[in-house]
């Protein structure tokens, strides 16, 4: 007869994530961040208490803000680890479906457990319900469904038995890896049910190393030997895969010059002879020129975004080829690539025997002397200080200040353009950046995540003022844990980046900075006095100079340090970048529009997407 124990539909929750284990023996969900609310306080919230030995709950101040915490936890550990988010219904559960869509876009686990109405429906409608006038079964939840990679709805206590397995296999698949969500109606999270004990014994999932098919490795191996300018493009799956000695000792081997997008920068040091550097929008020339004319592209571990391929313009080389190296077959198989379904480590390892004896002289080292000779100069400290400092000054004053455990990490606004081309990334995990969402507002909670997973990292945060402005709750969090990183915000007074595109694109600036804004010019805003009223350690410094001065205090300060300086808004990088598809206005009365319009139709002419 099986051996049971009568639990609640929660306490079993808890307990089967208690017993879930990676290779490393490791606790696979690190702890749960919680907001309690009417929809989880009761049975959730009952469970991690009971729970709090093994399992370690942290207090958010925002749905999305602590989910966005969870997610960097995970990135930078490599999928290795992640942690679970739980809120009430209705306006909480809906907070967090922003973050469940940057972790589908990047490919990264967390597990998401949001309350949700009754199941038995007595007290329909219950506080905060949506109700549906055509669908009895739907609730604000279902809105996970399009951002999950799994998703179930809890109406019974025993659909954990399912549901639960199902959830672990999709994040610690490699070509599944995703958010999850389980639905968690609130009655039945306090239902009691008897479950199998076998359930809740110790489990260890184990990395799976997809190896390539043997044909798909036979037709890559032919085109890579028939190539005579290829390059690699270096994606986040090289670091999930802990693949960066692979992908080095790939390149030295084959003579193969490497470009990196914004997640898979840092898979080689910046001064490697084979690293291009950056690719694509927010990319620089060497590896821009490169892949100009390469007539084989490599992908490994990237899903090709648009800021990669210069939406798909890049590649210009008529006679091209893609080759794809991904765990998952969609990403393998996009615009026509020559798909290598596999994982980075390992199909990089079989791939290069399948080639041996194949080598190409890239002879890049001019393009990269040159581009370097470009750039360093914007980002020393400026000579004049009476003129605002620009971005690319900050981030050379971050750059000086930085040790070899530094990590830089950002998401959005100006900064992941200027980081991608000039940070200059020394080792795997150095550079952290949320691109394939550019979720503003990852930032600060980012940070706080990233310094969770690795205490012992040095994690600078670039935040702008409007991103600030957007998400800054989990300071205060942040503070009351006595986690410590640096978050250096750059005040352009507005949406600098976008008031660029904006202008880019022949519009007229309006609504982006405030001095464009409807009542803009009563804004006035200290972020210093904000941060350090949050409990921060927080600084408004004057210049480059100044920065400097405040960077080189920050390993004495405990918890979270903020230092706040005036940038100007326009000046942005003026070598490398490359075409990005955004639509202007067929028909406009600004002769500023129609001219952009008119380079607009002629840049479409490059783009090619298979």
């Amino acid at each position: 007869m099986t051996e049971t124990i009568r639990l609640t539909a929660a306490q079993a929750l808890v307990r089967y994530i208690g017993a879930q284990q990676n290779e490393d023996g490791d606790c696979f969900i690190a702890g749960c961040w919680a907001i309690f609310g009417h929809g989880n306080v009761a049975g959730i919230g009952e469970a991690l208490h009971g729970a709090k030995d093994t399992i370690t709950t942290y207090r958010g101040h925002n749905e999305q803000t602590m989910a966005h915490a969870a997610i960097a936890y995970a990135k930078q550990l490599k999928r290795k680890r992640a942690m679970a988010v739980t809120s009430s219904i209705g306006p909480g559960a809906l907070n967090m479906v922003t973050a469940a869509g940057l972790a589908h876009v990047n490919r990264l686990p967390v597990l998401f457990l949001p309350g949700d109405v009754f199941a038995n429906r007595g007290p329909d409608p219950v506080l905060q319900q949506i109700e549906d006038f055509g669908d009895g079964t739907v609730s604000v939840n279902d809105c996970f469904k399009p951002v999950s990679r799994y998703f179930d709805r809890i109406t019974r206590p025993e659909h954990l038995l399912t549901a639960l397995p199902r959830a672990f296999r999709t994040m610690m698949d490699p070509a599944d890896c995703g958010p999850v969500t389980l639905s968690m109606c609130q009655d039945v999270q306090a239902e009691a049910f008897d479950y199998p004990l076998s359930f809740f014994e110790p489990q260890v999932w184990y990395q799976r190393r997809i190896r390539p098919d043997l044909g798909e490795l036979d037709r890559v191996a032919s085109a890579i030997k028939a190539a005579k300018n290829p390059v690699i493009v270096a994606g986040g799956g090289v670091h999930y895969s802990d693949a960066c000695n692979d992908l080095r000792a790939f390149a030295e081997t084959h003579g193969i010059p490497v470009a990196e997008t914004q997640a898979g920068k840092s898979a080689l040091a910046w001064d490697h002879p084979l690293n291009l550097g950056p690719i694509g929008v927010t990319g620089g020339e060497p590896a821009n020129d490169v892949c100009a004319t390469a007539d084989l592209v490599l992908g490994v571990g990237t899903r090709f975004q648009d800021f990669t391929t210069g939406s798909w313009g890049l590649f210009a080389n008529p006679k091209r080829k893609v080759v794809s190296l991904n765990t998952a077959a969609y990403d393998a198989a996009k615009h026509g690539a020559m798909p290598l379904m596999a994982d980075a480590r390992v199909g990089l390892s079989e791939l290069t025997n399948a080639i041996s004896g194949y080598k190409v002289d890239a002879g890049v080292a001019a393009r990269k002397d040159d581009w370097f000779g470009k750039v360093d100069p914007l980002t020393d400290a400026p000579t004049d200080n009476n003129t605002l400092p620009t971005d690319m000054q900050v981030v050379g004053a971050v750059q000086r200040s930085a040790t070899d455990e530094t990590v830089a990490m950002c998401a959005a606004g100006t900064m992941p353009g200027e980081l991608h081309k000039l940070w200059k990334a020394n080792k795997p995990g150095a550079y952290h950046m949320e691109y394939g969402f550019s979720c503003m507002g990852y930032e600060i909670a980012g940070a706080m995540g990233i310094k969770m997973a690795q205490p012992e990292r040095d994690v600078i945060c670039f935040a702008g003022d409007g991103t600030y402005m957007m998400a800054n709750s989990e300071m205060a969090t942040a503070t009351m844990l006595g986690i410590s990183f640096t978050v250096v915000v750059t005040d352009n007074r507005g949406y600098g980046c976008i008031n660029r595109l904006q202008m880019g694109t022949g519009g007229a600036e309006f609504n982006n900075l405030l001095a464009h804004s409807k009542g803009g010019e009563n804004s006035s805003i200290d972020f210093a006095a904000h941060a350090g009223s949050m409990g921060a350690t927080a600084v408004k410094v004057a210049s480059i100079a100044e920065l400097e001065t405040a960077l080189a205090k920050r390993h004495d300060i405990k918890g979270p340090y903020v230092v706040v300086i005036d940038t100007d808004p326009y000046p942005t990088t003026p070598h490398g970048s490359t075409w990005w598809d955004v639509g202007v206005p067929e028909v406009s009365e600004r002769a500023e529009v129609n001219e952009a319009y008119a380079n607009y139709r002629e840049n479409k002419k490059s783009q090619r997407i298979n």
